[in-house]
């Protein structure tokens, strides 16, 4: 996959970036000399959005072209259409998965989400920041994200390593972004904070257990905060089973959770629709007391339930 990403940025450099990118390119090499941290005890804007009071947790809506083992699914809109829908029904930031061969996105896509929420400007709810998900192997591509608009990129502590995480944490500051780092394991999340990372982000594990096992003895330097976010798989099923997880996710002491192929599960049912899904995982329920299985139709949970949170 590595290769792959490392083919594509060196097409792209090679049939020449649009000036508005090399300038921010260059930014970046002239800070290079700056002996500045990568780590700081500053809580970033997006972090501050995304760590909210223990007890509740905060959603990153996810928009792609093409989910997970099925290609491109025609029935997912245009961001333009989606956008405002991430926005209206609660989520905290939106990503777009920046990757034409995974997520069937480019920076286009980017841009366009980044202006439809910036028409939210002065409006209850306001614009949204956007997040670029793309698998980073260099600097460029975080000169794209910056150029497209986005406030904060993702890195995977597990293609570029401790070293490269630093570095791109230090460029992406250079332009006023953040950093998501997604790690995989224990020892990837503390190499990330060691490394600098305020944001970390479980990805490729089923299971809130599994995540939580992840974080559970993270050690951060006194002075710093790091906000954690799960990373919740679609369950290949039309149950609702996500939802339960990100309550069992917050109650665990997550702050966010990451949600993506499980927002487009959907049906005709209109409590399937994204907005729904994300309603759903806010909601302050407890999984003592309902389930959010909205298709086995047994026991408390059942389709009214989400219906209800939705009233």
């Amino acid at each position: 996959v590595r290769k792959a990403k490392e083919a594509d940025v060196r097409k792209y450099c090679e049939e020449g970036p649009p000036e508005s990118v090399l300038s921010l390119y260059q930014k970046i090499k002239d800070a290079k000399n700056n002996d500045d941290d990568a780590t700081t005890t500053e809580v970033g804007a997006l972090q501050s959005l995304l760590t909210k009071r223990k007890g509740t947790i905060t959603i990153i809506a996810e928009y792609k072209r093409k989910l997970e083992g099925s290609g491109f699914v025609s029935e997912i809109i245009d961001p333009e259409v989606l956008s405002p829908v991430f926005r209206e029904f609660g989520a905290a930031a939106v990503a777009v998965l920046a990757d034409d061969r995974t997520g069937g996105c480019s920076y286009d896509d980017v841009v366009s989400v980044v202006k439809e929420q910036q028409e939210a400007m002065g409006e209850v709810p306001g614009p949204l920041p956007v997040i670029s998900s793309d698998l980073i192997v260099d600097e460029i591509q975080i000169a794209q994200a910056a150029d497209a608009g986005a406030k904060a990129v993702t890195v995977t502590y597990g293609v570029v390593g401790a070293e490269k995480v630093t570095q791109f944490i230090k460029d992406a500051k250079t332009l006023g972004l953040e950093v998501i780092v997604n790690v995989g394991s224990a020892e990837e999340a503390q190499g990330a904070v060691d490394a600098g990372a305020s944001i970390i982000s479980v990805t490729g594990l089923d299971g809130a257990d599994n995540k939580y096992a992840v974080i559970e003895s993270l050690s951060v330097p006194e002075g710093r905060s790091v906000c954690s976010i799960a990373n919740i798989l679609a369950k290949d099923n039309k149950a609702l089973e996500e939802v339960e997880e990100a309550w069992i996710c917050r109650d665990k002491g997550f702050n966010c959770v990451w949600v993506s192929d499980a927002l487009y599960k959907s049906g005709n049912d209109p409590v399937e629709h994204p907005g729904a899904i994300i309603r759903s995982m806010k909601a302050k329920s407890s999984v003592k007391y309902a389930s959010p299985k909205a298709r086995s139709g047994k026991g408390e949970g059942a389709r009214e339930y989400l219906g209800d949170i939705l009233m």
